[in-house]
């Protein structure tokens, strides 16, 4: 690490402790050449998979538009916000463990479709209905009688406290 005051390369770490609830290490230096004395912030850089759109485009992954399509579908919903912000947190760990550098588009919404589920059947049906376009009652319909046909078919379940 080169040093801010001088830009010598040969700088010594004098302490470290975890800060940020272990996410990050802090790490307080010292220049070896002027003695001044500096802190630096460690923390793990975890890249999240490019998006690969049906037409072939690939993009960024925006947590911001997943959680605005969710938050859309939650609305007016009986979720906390705990549970919310736990839901995205285990999308993203998913996505990010698969090890992939690109996901398919599909792919994620199918994982939160499935993460709505779990959280508000309402919610999962609003956000299907969009995303699987429905066209007619029909398709509406459909959904329901295959949620309801699931073993756990009651939404009052781990992940919705109400």
């Amino acid at each position: 690490m080169h040093c801010p005051f001088c830009g010598t390369h040969d700088t010594k770490v004098t302490d470290s402790r975890l800060v940020a609830e272990g996410d990050q290490v802090r790490r307080r230096r010292q220049c070896a050449a002027c003695g001044e004395r500096f802190t630096t912030y460690e923390t793990a850089e975890l890249v999240m998979p490019r998006v690969v759109k049906s037409d072939g485009s690939r993009e960024s992954f925006d947590e911001q538009k997943m959680r605005a399509g969710m938050a859309l579908s939650l609305e007016k919903r009986p979720v906390s916000v705990e549970s919310f912000e736990a839901a995205v947190e285990r999308i993203r760990q998913r996505l990010r463990a698969r090890g992939d550098r690109e996901v398919e588009a599909r792919e994620v919404g199918e994982e939160v479709m499935e993460t709505l589920k779990r959280l508000d059947h309402v919610a999962y049906i609003r956000f299907a209905s969009v995303y699987r376009r429905f066209q007619d009652l029909d398709e509406f319909r459909a959904e329901i009688d295959r949620l309801s046909q699931e073993p756990n078919h009651s939404s009052s379940d781990d992940d919705n406290p109400r």
